[in-house]
């Protein structure tokens, strides 16, 4: 039989980079796709030299047509999907910034991705994640979007991550039926290009619990938000 097959998104570095390399060691063909062509080739290069099964596919989250474009890649050339994993985010707000200052552009531009962009990608690879009768997604969250401990700053960031929230919670209903798990995992704040050298986690202690929700059992848990394979409040 192939290999299990996973699509991580937003993989050229950082997280997203780190992910691909644990679930391509774990047996899987790991599409790794990034908007920066140059950069995503060269990441799937390095793992590729590691000896791991990795493809690379172009793809801007904030385009339906890119993501319609990799569905279909997928369905030719793979024929399967199994694991989505939603790791393309940004984080646009200025230091300091707060809700009653903060641009209503950079607000929609945050949305864009971390939200519509990750709606875009799971509606397009919808049909692929259900018709293997148990496909899992992993929507890469924050604990900056917890409603039960909202604070101030980041207020674009925050937003966005509250809504991607909601919207697991409402994909792991709408797809219970045909066996395909959502969950929301937050990697805590990490030694990237985002997170700053001065961060205390690494990138393997994220990509960890990604792995874990990416290849959960039948009976494992759905519509849930994790971080360090345990429960987190909303």
């Amino acid at each position: 039989m192939s290999p299990p097959v996973a699509v991580v998104t937003g993989a050229n570095r950082g997280i997203g980079l780190g992910a691909a390399r644990r679930l391509a060691r774990q047996g899987m063909c790991v599409v790794l796709t990034a908007r920066d062509r140059a950069r995503g080739e060269a990441a799937c290069a390095s793992l590729a030299a590691e000896g791991l099964d990795v493809r690379f596919h172009g793809l801007d989250v904030r385009s339906r047509g890119d993501a319609d474009a990799l569905g279909e890649w997928l369905a030719a050339e793979l024929g399967r999907l199994d694991v989505l994993v939603n790791n393309a985010g940004v984080l646009l707000d200025p230091r300091g910034s707060r809700a009653l200052d903060v641009a209503p552009e950079l607000v929609r531009d945050t949305m864009e991705t971390n939200v519509l962009g990750v709606l875009g990608t799971t509606q397009a690879l919808a049909p692929l994640l259900r018709q293997g009768g148990r496909g899992r997604v992993v929507n890469v969250s924050s604990e900056l979007g917890q409603l039960a401990d909202m604070g101030i700053g980041s207020p674009a960031y925050r937003m966005s991550k509250a809504a991607l929230n909601a919207l697991t919670r409402i994909l792991a209903q709408e797809l219970a039926a045909s066996g395909v798990k959502v969950n929301a995992m937050s990697p805590g704040w990490v030694r990237t290009g985002l997170g700053g050298a001065n961060a205390p986690r690494s990138v393997d202690e994220a990509a960890d619990t990604i792995a874990w929700l990416a290849t959960l059992p039948d009976d494992g848990p759905s519509g849930g938000f994790f971080k360090d394979r345990r429960p987190i409040p909303w």
